[in-house]
C-alpha cells in the first residue's frame, strides 16, 4: 500500500468524501455486526446448543474487547499510519463474520465475537480525528452527520431485518450475508483512504487524568450504569417477546423495526430538544428506558403495550 501523505489543504478533494463514504459504511456494518445476536438469539442458541443466558454473552464479550481496545488503541497501534489500522481493524470484521457463521461450537462463537469487540473499540477510539483530517472544518459537521447516519440506520434496520431473513436462510445466513459487503468496504478503506501518517503518540497517562477527575468518575459510572442495563435488556429482548408477549417471528420484526425507528426518531430530534441544557438532562434517558423496562415486566403481555414501550 503505497500513498502520498494527506494533509488538511487536500481535504476538498473528491476522495476524502469518498473516505468519509466508506468509514460511514464500516459504522454500519459494525453496529449490524455487534447487534445482530439481538435478533437472532433463540435460532442461535438452538444452533449452537447452548442456552439463551450463554448466547446473551456473545453481546457481552465484544462490548469487553471493545472497551479494552479503546483504552490501548493509541498507545498499541503508536505511529501506525492511521490508513492501516483502518483496514486492518475492517479486515477483522470480515473474519470475525467468518467465524461466527461457521461456529461449530459456543467457544468458537466466543471467539469470533472478540475479535468484533477489537474492531468495534478501535474505530470508535479514531473514527472522530480521522474525520477531522479528512474534511475542512466547515464540513467536519456534515462529515460527521454522515458517519452517525450510517449508524442510525443500521441500528433502526439491522435488527429487523435479521429477524425476518434469519427465519429464512439460518442465523448463519444472515452472518454470511454481511461478509460481502464488509469485504467491499474494506477494498473502498484501500482505494479511497489517503494515507494518515500520525505525528504525535498518545499515552495511557492521559486517560489517568482524567480518571483523576472526580466528576469523571462519577459521570463514567453514570454511564456505565446507564448504558451496561439498557444493552442488557436490548439482548435479551427477543426471548422476552416470544416467551411473554408471544409473538411469532413476522410480528417479532415488526416490533424490533418500531424499536429501530423510533431509535431514529429520537437520534434526529435530539439535538434540537436538549439544546443548551444538555448537563440537565442527561438523566432523563436512563429514567425512562428503566420506566419502560418495568412496565415491559408489567404490561407486555399484549402487542400494543409492549410495542408503544418499545417505541417510548
Amino acid at each position: 500500500m503505497t500513498d502520498t501523505p494527506f494533509d488538511q489543504t487536500d481535504a476538498a478533494e473528491p476522495g476524502a468524501w469518498g473516505a468519509v463514504l466508506s468509514m460511514s459504511l464500516c459504522v454500519a456494518m459494525l453496529i449490524a455486526a455487534e447487534f445482530m445476536p439481538v435478533s437472532l438469539l433463540t435460532p442461535m442458541a438452538e444452533g449452537l446448543g447452548a442456552s439463551t443466558g450463554q448466547t446473551g454473552q456473545a453481546i457481552s464479550i465484544s462490548g469487553l474487547f471493545a472497551v479494552a481496545t479503546s483504552l490501548a488503541i493509541t498507545t498499541v497501534a503508536g505511529r501506525i499510519n492511521r490508513k492501516t489500522v483502518l483496514v486492518v481493524l475492517t479486515a477483522l470484521m470480515l473474519i470475525s463474520l467468518v467465524v461466527v457463521a461457521l461456529a461449530p461450537s459456543f467457544t468458537v462463537l466466543m471467539a469470533g465475537r472478540a475479535l468484533l469487540g477489537i474492531c468495534v473499540g478501535g474505530f470508535w477510539s479514531l473514527a472522530t480525528s480521522i474525520l477531522m483530517r479528512l474534511v475542512p472544518d466547515r464540513d467536519v459537521p456534515r462529515a460527521l452527520g454522515l458517519m452517525y447516519g450510517g449508524q442510525a440506520i443500521a441500528a433502526a434496520f439491522a435488527a429487523p431485518l435479521g429477524s425476518y431473513l434469519g427465519d429464512i436462510v439460518g442465523w448463519r445466513g444472515v452472518f454470511w450475508a454481511l461478509t460481502p459487503v464488509v469485504a467491499v468496504n474494506l477494498v473502498w478503506h484501500l482505494v479511497a483512504l489517503p494515507s494518515l501518517p500520525v505525528e504525535t503518540r498518545q499515552s495511557l497517562s492521559t486517560f489517568g487524568t482524567l480518571l483523576r477527575r472526580r466528576y469523571f468518575r462519577r459521570g463514567l459510572v453514570a454511564i456505565t450504569f446507564t448504558w451496561g442495563s439498557a444493552f442488557t435488556m436490548f439482548t435479551y429482548l427477543r426471548r422476552f417477546l416470544e416467551q411473554v408477549t408471544g409473538v411469532g417471528v413476522d410480528v417479532l420484526s415488526v416490533l424490533l423495526l418500531v424499536l429501530g425507528a423510533a431509535g431514529f426518531v429520537g437520534s434526529s430530534l435530539s439535538g434540537r430538544m436538549v439544546g443548551g441544557r444538555i448537563e440537565r438532562m442527561l438523566c432523563l434517558p436512563a429514567l425512562v428506558m428503566g420506566g419502560c423496562t418495568a412496565a415491559l415486566l408489567i404490561a407486555g403481555g399484549t402487542v400494543l403495550a409492549a410495542g408503544v414501550l418499545l417505541a417510548i
